[in-house]
């Protein structure tokens, strides 16, 4: 049972660390041949998890085989357009200046309802609305309605927008990160004057962010307040 366990485990941490290695896009919208490679590692991890009688090397080799291919494919793939396109399709408009392309709409097997499905999600209910719609590789849509159907920015509105910053997180549930305080330019002075007018300890702070226009986030703990 131990031995089950352990298995488990290390094929667990190795998946996790195979995964990492193959970039970010892995764990959000992935193209078609990120998909099939991520069910195949899974699939390949599955089978010494699930038998015992499977060698545990055997089940480590063809993942990292599979990692292999698909850091030698991506990187082919940044240095050619045409395999770009074989393993990734390209992207494909379904809405060109208010009309839809139903020729294209059937080659990539949306129907309609999936479309204005999809458009609801972005807000619109108005297919005369849009002037672009275009599908991308990792199946998104994009969609960008005709300018006189955009809400208004600051911009034409005429209106000075405030400007924005990334704010660093200091303290988080509790614990001090202090590479980003380094980050942020502040000091430990800086930390306990804010603490101080909180009238908190680090340990009882919940959240504490700044950015660079020095503007301060901080919430307690629940129950320290």
């Amino acid at each position: 049972m131990f031995l089950s366990y352990a298995r488990t485990i290390i094929l667990y941490l190795i998946l996790i660390l195979v995964i990492r290695l193959m970039g970010k896009r892995q764990i959000g919208q992935m193209e078609p041949s990120e998909f099939v490679v991520t069910m195949l590692v899974a699939n390949l991890a599955a089978i010494p998890m699930q038998d015992g009688s499977v060698p545990l090397f055997t089940g480590i080799v063809p993942l990292f085989t599979v990692l292999g291919v698909e850091l030698i494919l991506s990187d082919m793939s940044l240095r050619s357009i045409r395999l770009r396109r074989l393993l990734c399709g390209k992207p494909v408009i379904l809405i060109e200046n208010g009309k839809i392309i139903q020729g294209n709409l059937r080659k990539t097997r949306v129907t309609l309802d999936e479309l204005t499905g999809h458009l609801r999600e972005k807000d619109v209910l108005d297919l005369q609305a849009v002037q672009y719609a275009i599908l991308e590789t990792n199946g998104n849509l994009s969609v960008f309605p005709y300018p006189k159907e955009r809400p208004a920015s600051a911009r034409d509105a005429g209106v000075q927008a405030r400007k924005q910053y990334l704010p660093i997180t200091i303290i988080s549930d509790g614990k001090l990160l202090r590479d980003n305080l380094t980050l942020s330019g502040r000091g430990e002075d800086w930390l306990q004057r804010i603490l101080r007018s909180h009238n908190a300890a680090i340990q009882d702070t919940w959240l504490l962010t700044v950015d660079a226009g020095d503007h301060v986030l901080w919430y307690p703990k629940e129950g320290c307040s």
